[in-house]
């Protein structure tokens, strides 16, 4: 039975692999678990002690967040637990004015099921390899 909660209490490393296939650099779990700490809202899904699913947010905690990530592990796919997660997100950020999300075309359809709606966006996407050898100012 899939457990949903919105902390990391307790979330280690070795819960957060097998996540973000298909990334030609992705996150290494440790990297992973530090961008969910430095998110403003997380939500997961767990099978068990394995984490199968996340959604996060960032925001400035008063008018606009950002929905930068929603993964399910392959083998879950297809039982509903994206859209679970998406739900619970969209109910913890409903006093925000806006929220937005950037997705590809394909997946829109998905989003339009929970509310949301295209509009137009830019983005740069940066090499991942060279981000992770790096560390933020400060840091």
């Amino acid at each position: 039975m899939i457990e949903y909660r919105d902390t990391l209490a307790g979330v280690e490393e070795a819960q957060l692999r097998g996540f973000f296939v298909g990334w030609p650099h992705p996150p290494s779990p440790a990297h992973h678990l530090r961008m969910l700490h430095g998110s403003r809202h997380v939500w997961l899904a767990l099978d068990g002690e394995q984490v199968v699913g996340f959604v996060n947010a960032i925001s400035d905690g008063f008018m606009t967040a950002y929905i930068p990530l929603l993964e399910v592990l392959p083998a879950w796919q297809g039982r509903g637990i994206g859209t679970e997660l998406m739900r619970r997100m969209l109910d913890s950020l409903r006093v925000y004015y806006n929220i937005d999300l950037m997705c590809d075309p394909d997946v829109q359809p998905f989003y339009a099921r929970l509310g949301m709606r295209p509009v137009g966006g830019m983005v740069v996407r940066h090499d991942m390899s060279a981000i992770h050898q790096t560390t933020p100012a400060g840091e």
